[in-house]
């Protein structure tokens, strides 16, 4: 720094500009961030809303009032304490009327206040406003020296540094700021919880934030919705700083005709809901959102929030669900951020006018991150300085009143005597030094005396005297015994907050799931049901109810299933429940799985949608087996089978994390595929079957359970040019029933069949496969039960088993499926008895 004199007498003083900059800088930072950004942690209020609340009050717009233009009271703020844009005070007054942005709105709105869609407040000279019942608590005692009064900002009148803020603000409503290098972003919480920890917090000071846990679960948004994960709201109470995971609310609706709707009913917290509804759009036209049909907001005053959200037939909610919380505000993530300005405490400190009471004055604020503990230790020290302050205030005006009474009763004791001293006075000050003189009254004393009217001297009116001194001695007990008892205070911070819990309290709107975000379960939503699974050589996949499939006799030709592209053909076709999971094995004996509602539902005739929209599999894979499973145990295993008649077994629980990624499930020599496979308990017997016609029963305790990766063992010997092409188990009391190429069936006995070693040929299951057709399937059915046959063309047909002849080992079967090349099938499945409907 140097100092330059200028020719006229002047003083230049030179400095670096970085240091001018920089402290310029901070200056500027600061004053942001005190004076405009950051919430005081003692009321919780910024400035701005500091200043509305405190105008409101000087207007006396008392909740048991009229309402007044926002006009008024943006002209006041602005005119008497706040020096910045009137958009500023009349956004932060809207804000605090809107029941969507404020737990606990702190302003009456009468007028347009603004929509959580969106839609702004109608302009200040339009609506009008009034404060709250909250709003009045927070202003409450103010005028009994409560807080600090500090100059405004042209010195003309004085405004409070902070609010009594008998509620509290920071911890119900919370705050969002963006300051110079810092923000904060707190939420609201539920007034019951807040003042129960509070209460806890009074009764033991060592309290831990885990054991405030028990009071305050978590956030309490005033739009709802669910918080999944309890992590981070222990995370933000413990640090300050967390991230919580906020998801909308919602119900599935069914119109007249099925169709389903996604209906949302809450939202996170500060979401737009017409944002919402653009972003569904958009996504639906860059078609990054399959299923949905549109997607509107039927929100209205008597149905609340409706933001609908109508689904294609045969969309799968789940899917589209997790689509929508994935790629929209449906679900958002919070970041708590718990930043206040916090006093300062200085040693030195303002002493009252009653000896031995010191309160200490913040000095100057400082932002913090604050801890859940910390915020409700600084609104109870708060509280306790305005209560102290408010005491000793009260106790001092007691006492003048005591005073004054006094010297009240002592006049009236001896009326006559001050009656002739007064008349002998030559006028009003010589009569008070005379009353002074004679009763030793000081200068307030003998004012009163004076001043009392004649109407005191009545019998009645000196009872009324004679009884306020005594309730005035009282007061003054009590307030005394507060000042020497600060249990007394800390007593009564805990029931004034409990009363205004019991006035203005209500229930918790946002629900906390302990589990994660993933753990939702719209399964329970979705009706269980058997449907037919059709794949096609292309990769096309489909599902269609069972129930749109009648029975048709045997011989018949079926109805057409799907509508294929040229040189595509159906080639898998399986029966399964909408909550089963489906574990799919490629010709690289990779598994994958999905859930069955997760496959698109389509109709009878449509193409379906590629299934490498559901699986992650690679170019050169191609789906060989399907089997379905209703839940992955130790204890269940999967039985595998080769065309080269390798057997293996493993258990389910292995394939638990195959999902859409895969995993190997089976190593498979070159020029060998899977099969077939068979969910077993691990001590079935089995049924192997070959194209050719053999059938080889063997124990399946004879194959050890394997790894996932392993190749498995020998099965069935196989001769040349035969292949196996089916396993079934041999359960009590069913039959076994064979399907050819060519449409031709039978059912036969599995009495027919002794049990070999494996590795062996078998016995003869068919007899002619020349003229009838290889075999291409083989089920386990009983009586009652019908099949579902599907050819290549996408012909389906659905008979009852009974009417398939029951045969011999050695016989050629009898027409099932009327068909003629090239088409042929591909695909037999069981439907239970318990499934068939009337028909």
């Amino acid at each position: 720094m140097e100092e330059i004199k200028t020719p006229e007498g002047g003083t230049v003083i030179k400095i670096p500009i970085e240091d001018e900059v920089k402290q310029a800088y901070i200056d500027y930072s600061m004053s942001v961030i005190v004076q405009r950004a950051l919430p005081d942690v003692r009321d919780g209020l910024k400035p701005v809303h500091r200043r509305i609340m405190y105008a409101m009050d000087t207007l006396h717009l008392s909740s048991g009032g009229k309402t007044k233009k926002c006009a008024t009271i943006v002209g006041e703020v602005l005119g008497h304490y706040h020096p910045h844009g009137d958009a500023s005070v009349y956004d932060a007054l809207v804000r605090l009327g809107q029941d969507f942005a404020q737990r606990y709105t702190t302003v009456i709105p009468q007028g347009n206040f603004g929509t959580i869609a969106g839609d702004p407040a109608a302009a200040y000279r339009y609506t009008e406003a009034k404060m709250s019942k909250i709003s009045e608590e927070m202003v409450a005692d103010i005028s009994k020296n409560t807080v600090d009064m500090i100059p405004n900002f042209d010195d003309t009148t004085k405004e409070p540094s902070v609010l009594p803020g008998a509620f509290p603000f920071l911890l119900c409503n919370g705050t969002t700021g963006i300051a110079v290098g810092m923000a904060t972003n707190m939420p609201t919480h539920n007034l019951r919880e807040v003042a129960a920890a509070i209460s806890a917090y009074i009764d033991n000071p060592e309290i831990s934030i885990d054991e405030l846990m028990n009071y305050i679960k978590g956030p309490d948004f005033p739009t709802g919705g669910v918080i999944y994960g309890r992590e981070g709201i222990k995370k933000a109470y413990k640090t300050g700083r967390g991230k919580i995971t906020i998801r909308s609310k919602f119900t599935i609706e069914t119109d007249k005709n099925g169709r389903e709707s996604i209906v949302f009913t809450e939202v996170p917290y500060g979401i737009n809901t017409t944002n919402i509804i653009r972003r569904i759009k958009e996504l639906v036209r860059d078609k990054q959102i399959e299923g949905i049909v549109g997607a509107n907001d039927e929100s209205s005053d008597r149905s609340g929030m409706r933001l609908v959200v109508d689904l294609k037939r045969g969309a799968i909610t789940k899917v589209v669900l997790n689509q929508l919380f994935a790629k929209t505000d449906l679900q958002s993530n919070f970041g708590v951020i718990n930043l206040a300005l916090v006093p300062q405490e200085k040693e030195k400190g303002i002493r009252y006018e009653e000896p031995g009471y010191l309160t200490l004055k913040a000095e100057y604020l400082k932002p913090e991150v604050l801890n859940l503990k910390q915020l409700i230790m600084h609104f109870v020290k708060h509280r306790d300085e305005v209560i102290t302050r408010r005491t000793i205030y009260d106790l001092k005006v007691a006492k003048h009143r005591m005073h004054i009474l006094e010297a009240l009763i002592t006049a009236i004791n001896n009326i006559d005597e001050v009656i002739k001293i007064i008349k002998e006075s030559r006028d009003t000050n010589e009569a008070k030094a005379r009353l002074e003189q004679r009763f030793n009254f000081d200068d307030e004393q003998a004012q009163a005396i004076v001043d009392m009217q004649l109407k005191r001297l009545t019998h009645l009116q000196i009872e009324d005297l004679q009884n306020e001194i005594k309730e005035l001695q009282a007061l003054i007990d009590y307030l005394q015994g507060l000042l020497d008892d600060h249990s007394r205070i800390l007593q009564l911070i805990k029931d004034d907050t409990n009363k205004l819990a019991e006035k203005y309290g209500d229930d918790r709107r946002t629900d906390i799931v302990a589990g994660e975000v993933e753990s939702i379960n719209v399964e329970d939503m979705i009706k269980e049901e058997d449907m037919v699974i059709l794949i096609s050589k292309l990769g096309y996949i489909k599902r269609v109810p069972v129930s749109q499939y009648k029975s048709q006799g045997r011989g018949g030709k079926g109805t057409i299933s799907a509508k294929l592209v040229e040189e595509d053909y159906i080639n898998q076709m399986f029966v399964a429940s909408t909550h089963e999971h489906l574990i799919f094995i490629t010709n690289l004996g990779k598994a994958y799985w999905v859930k069955v509602h997760e496959i698109p539902e389509a109709g009878k005739t449509s193409r379906g949608s590629h299934i490498k929209s559901l699986l992650a599999v690679s170019a050169n894979e191609e789906i060989t087996i399907v089997e379905r499973i209703r839940e992955f145990s130790e204890s269940e295993y999967l039985f595998m089978a080769t065309a080269n008649g390798i057997v293996k077994k493993t258990p389910t629980n292995e394939f638990r994390n195959a999902k859409a990624k895969g995993m190997q499930a089976i190593r498979l020599d070159d020029g060998d595929r899977l099969v077939s496979t068979v969910l077993s308990q691990g001590n079935f017997e089995i049924m192997l079957i070959s194209r050719r016609g053999q059938a080889l029963r063997i124990t399946e305790e004879d194959v050890r359970p394997m790894g996932r990766s392993s190749r498995g063992v020998n099965g069935m010997k196989l001769s040349g040019g035969d292949e196996l092409c089916a396993a079934t188990p041999v359960i009590p009391e069913t039959d076994m029933l064979v399907i050819t190429e060519k449409g031709f069936g039978k059912r036969v006995s599995f009495d027919e069949f002794s049990a070999h070693g494996r590795g062996t040929g078998g016995q003869k299951v068919f007899g002619n496969v020349d003229d009838k057709g290889e075999i291409v399937g083989a089920l386990t059915i009983k009586e009652k039960d019908s099949i579902m046959c599907i050819t290549s063309q996408g012909t389906s047909l659905r008979v009852d088993a009974s009417s398939i002849s029951k045969q011999g080992r050695g016989s050629s079967g009898v027409r099932v499926v009327d068909i003629s090349e090239p088409d042929y099938v591909v695909g037999v499945d069981r439907i239970a008895a318990s499934d068939n409907e009337d028909k």
